[in-house]
Parts: structure tokens; C-alpha cells; sequence
């Protein structure tokens, strides 16, 4: 990523010199970390689906008329949709314990860049365990609550249909 995106990088220079846009050691070189590193999650749950998908139900819409726009919008991406909430959530879950590629290209800088992995990461290090536990406990206490809502949400929508 610093290769590409970084200031000297392949891209990064270009972004620099043509939009001012500066991605290493910002906020948006956190969120372009983090989404670099989970979205192969969310791109292998939707290929899943659209390779389990049958062609025959798009075939019949264009056969009565429909654009390839709305055969999209309305036969192929709800047929699909379960797989992307599926991959979404798969894919923030990922980003939202991410340490690797967002120190490596947004830096560690409280205030700034840091994320709450790095944070108990620098608590554990810096010997106060008891922060860092209770920063691991508010980790784990929001990935509870997302998932509890995404799978009554799920479980709403089996039950509903």
C-alpha cells in the first residue's frame, strides 16, 4: 500500500500533485487500510452467491423487456442481498480488529489514526493491562451488540418472508 498510495507512490504522487489528497498517516489511509485488508470478505460472500445465482430468473426478465439496468436493480441484487449483508458484516467485522496494515500505513497517532485495536495494543505495552482488558471488553461489547442485531435482523427477515 505505502508503494502505491504512499507520497512517492505509484498513485500516491499522482493523488498528491492532481487533488491534494495525501492518504498515508491520515484518517482516510486508516479507512483505506482497514478496507484493503477486509474486503476480499465481502467480495468472496457476493461471488458465493452470484455463482450459486440461476441465470433463469434474469433470462425471463429481459425476455419480457427489462434493461439489463433493471433486471439488476430488481431481479439479481435482491437475490444477492443476503450474501452482501452477509460479506458486510464479515468485512467490518475484519476491519474492526485490524492492526497490521493500519500501522503499518495510517501510523499509530492518538487522536488522529489510532484505532482501538492499536490503542490496547499501546495499554498492554506500556504496562497498563487493566486499560487495556477494559479496552479489549469495549471491543468485544460492540461486536456483540452488531452481531445480536444483525442476527435478529436475519432471523426477523426468515421469519417474516
Amino acid at each position: 500500500m505505502l508503494f502505491a498510495f504512499g507520497r512517492n507512490g505509484l498513485f500516491g504522487r499522482r493523488l498528491d500533485q492532481w487533488f491534494g489528497i495525501q492518504l498515508p498517516f491520515t484518517m482516510a489511509g486508516v479507512v483505506v487500510a482497514e478496507t484493503f485488508v477486509a474486503m476480499p470478505f465481502l467480495v468472496l460472500a457476493v461471488e458465493g452467491a452470484l455463482r450459486a445465482l440461476d441465470g433463469r430468473d434474469e433470462e425471463a426478465a429481459q425476455t419480457l423487456g427489462a434493461s439489463r439496468w433493471f433486471t439488476l436493480r430488481r431481479v439479481t441484487l435482491p437475490a444477492v442481498a443476503p450474501s452482501i449483508g452477509a460479506g458486510a458484516l464479515l468485512c467490518w467485522a475484519r476491519a474492526l480488529g485490524e492492526f497490521g496494515a493500519t500501522i503499518t500505513f495510517a501510523g499509530n497517532f492518538p487522536g488522529s489514526t489510532q484505532s482501538l485495536p492499536l490503542a490496547v495494543f499501546l495499554k498492554f505495552e506500556g504496562g497498563d493491562s487493566g486499560a487495556a482488558v477494559s479496552l479489549s471488553l469495549v471491543l468485544l461489547a460492540v461486536s456483540v451488540f452488531v452481531l445480536a442485531i444483525a442476527g435478529r435482523s436475519a432471523f426477523t427477515n426468515r421469519e417474516g418472508s
